[in-house]
């Protein structure tokens, strides 16, 4: 049928309009595209540019060289060192299993480091490298590289790590360093990113980690374009680090090799104070270790070695160790005696061999006793019962605020792991910590250095330096930051009556150069090198009194951890204090013949700066000491060979 004129002008009307309506629509579309695309591209096209740049370029963390330790010459102590090092880029390696079989058969690598880079595979991206051998030798990096081509995704690199040249001479006290471990994170409150770096390390005991901050620097940083999976493609520019800062130890590394050989295989201590300065010259822990095992990553066996060890290497026992101090305590019972009026030089006690206190009778080591005793005679013959008799005169408290004042019972704030604050106790300890009173047969005990009383090898040689100068020395470990020198640990002048300590300074002179007095046998006769010292002898175990009606039983017939420990402390020159030395053998028996001729040696290193001539030795002792030099000089020969293998 066909369509009149007027209804198809009408469909036509329609139609215009419905186009006009969809053309605008599209139109109108087309134009809000145009101004969102105008405001993403020219409004904020700079904010997008830098989005984009930021998933370009990625800020990258460099390491920063740790700081060097050395001793007062300058001698290295501890050094970063060039470690070679083999990783594997997974990713490139395609058969990773085969990739690491072929390296074994170049390199010995132990199966828990194989274990431990599989375990960081599969936490990590695959282009992310894993370290599969640590500080191995330029020799293997060699054979690496000779053999590329059958090694895909296996890279040789180079990098610092530390090591400890001088091996076991500085373990106690420079400690050592190691990867950052989850729980050295754990105890971070904020850690730094630097610590995330992989196999970054810090400072895990001793001064390296009471240092740490110090010596571990500011980190750099180094920006590298990556592409969209995270590769780094290449860098664009970098700014390095701060090195951390160069420290300079008081220690005089020639007197602490020494100290530590003449220690030997005896589980002992040995300290050594400048008493003019107040500077740590030696401070030595025997037996010791390599730290440079730690650094390495020690193994099972080593490690259980050390710790099944009953002699304790791990230990540090000069700084660490509290012992009862024994008779070298009795300076401390005798200046407080002084001060307070109580005694003078010249009064006496008599000795019959023991003392009635409180219904017990307290021995002294005498069974016959040494009769009437005056001060000098009482140090000379170290009699027991002078002192048990003036302490119950002066009382607990003078004797323990005397002992604060010459160091002991003080924490010496020196930068080593666990410094022991050691106890001078009082009543008010003792009601603290036992809720008991005290009684005056704890006054008796501590009056030589028994009981609760107890004191590092540090600071019987603070107390030694203090008696000899007068002066409160404090123990200083740290010369020189970047070459800035530390404030001296010389110390005020003591509020002691000068006549006071110059009359014990005179009574520790019988006790080595009167005949009859208990250290005469390690003397020095060299012209104005005279030592004055005392010995120490304290009890680990007690003393039944069937036993002693039956005789007390020798040290030497007993077993070794109930042996007495052996202490000397000791000044020289008599004239002219310029050193301290305190000794420690545990369970060594007695102080005279055990921890005395060790400190009469050390001493004379200290004054003579090397080996001290025969004649400075009693003539009796030479043909031993002769024998005795050229061991200890065979042994640091070989050492120091072997320190030079390790460093090749």
């Amino acid at each position: 049928m066909k369509r009149n004129s007027k209804d198809a002008d009408s469909s036509h009307r329609k139609l215009t309009r419905r186009s006009l309506l969809l053309g605008g629509a599209q139109l109108g579309f087309a134009g809000l595209l145009a101004m969102r695309m105008r405001y993403l591209q020219v409004d904020q096209a700079d904010q997008f540019r830098l989005l984009a740049e930021e998933n370009r370029v990625n800020i990258r963390l460099i390491a920063p060289n740790r700081g060097e330790i050395y001793d007062r010459h300058g001698v290295i102590i501890a050094q970063n060192s060039p470690s070679y090092r083999i990783v594997l880029v997974p990713e490139d390696a395609g058969d990773v299993e085969k990739v690491i079989a072929n390296l074994t058969r170049l390199l010995p690598i132990d199966e828990e480091d194989l274990e431990r880079a599989r375990t960081e595979m599969r936490r990590s991206p695959p282009f992310l490298p894993i370290t599969l051998a640590d500080q191995i030798s330029w020799k293997d990096i060699s054979k690496v590289a000779v053999n590329a081509p059958a090694l895909p995704g296996i890279t040789p690199e180079v990098g610092l790590t530390r090591l400890y040249p001088q091996n076991a001479d500085f373990a106690h006290v420079v400690g050592y360093v190691g990867p950052v471990s989850d729980y050295d994170l754990s105890k971070m409150e904020d850690p730094e990113p630097i610590l995330r770096i992989p196999r970054f390390q810090i400072g895990k005991v001793g001064f390296e980690a009471r240092q740490e901050e110090a010596l571990r620097g500011k980190a750099g940083a180094k920006r590298v374009e990556v592409n969209a999976m995270g590769r780094v493609m290449r860098e664009l520019d970098r700014q390095e680090g701060e090195s951390g800062a160069d420290m300079q130890l008081t220690l005089d590394a020639e007197l602490q090799s020494y100290t530590q050989a003449r220690l030997g295989t005896e589980s002992a201590a040995a300290v050594v104070i400048d008493i003019e300065h107040g500077d740590v010259l030696a401070i030595s822990s025997s037996p010791s270790y390599d730290p440079n095992l730690f650094v390495r990553g020690i193994s099972v066996a080593d490690y259980r070695a050390l710790t099944s060890d009953p002699y304790r290497p791990l230990a540090n026992k000069t700084v660490q160790g509290t012992y009862p101090p024994g008779s070298t305590f009795k300076m401390v019972t005798a200046l407080a005696g002084l001060e307070h009026g109580v005694i003078g030089p010249e009064d006496t006690a008599y000795c019959p061999g023991h003392l009635e206190v409180a219904g017990r009778r307290f021995h002294c080591w005498k069974r016959g006793g040494h009769g009437h005793v005056n001060l000098e005679d009482s140090l000379k013959h170290s009699c027991d019962v002078y002192y048990y008799d003036l302490a119950i005169k002066v009382g607990i408290d003078r004797i323990s605020d005397m002992a604060n004042k010459l160091g002991l019972g003080i924490k010496h704030e020196l930068p080593m792991s666990a410094v022991a604050a050691g106890l001078t106790p009082n009543r008010d300890w003792k009601a603290r910590v036992h809720g008991q009173d005290w009684l005056v047969g704890d006054t008796v005990n501590a009056s030589i250095g028994q009981g609760y009383m107890l004191a590092s090898p540090l600071q019987l040689a603070v107390m030694t330096a203090r008696i000899a100068s007068g002066r409160s020395v404090t123990p200083r470990l740290v010369k020189s930051v970047d070459g800035v020198e530390e404030p001296s640990g010389a110390g005020e002048t003591l509020a002691i009556n000068p006549n006071n300590l110059r009359n014990l300074r005179k009574a520790m002179n019988a006790v080595s150069n009167d005949r009859r007095g208990t250290a005469y046998r390690s003397r020095i006769i060299a012209e104005g090198m005279r030592m004055a010292g005392k010995t120490g002898t304290s009890q680990v175990r007690n003393i039944t009194a069937a036993e002693r009606a039956a005789g007390v039983i020798s040290n030497d017939d007993l077993p070794w951890e109930r042996r007495d420990h052996a202490l000397f402390v000791c000044f020289a020159p008599v004239e002219n204090p310029k050193y301290a030395v305190s000794v420690v053998v545990e369970h060594g028996g007695g102080g005279s013949t055990a921890a005395a001729p060790i400190a009469r040696d050390i001493i004379l290193q200290a004054l003579y700066r090397g080996t001290p001539p025969l004649d400075a030795y009693p003539s009796a002792d030479r043909s031993k000491i002769e024998a005795q030099q050229e061991r200890l000089e065979r042994e640091r020969l070989k050492r120091r060979e072997s320190q030079g293998n390790d460093q090749a």
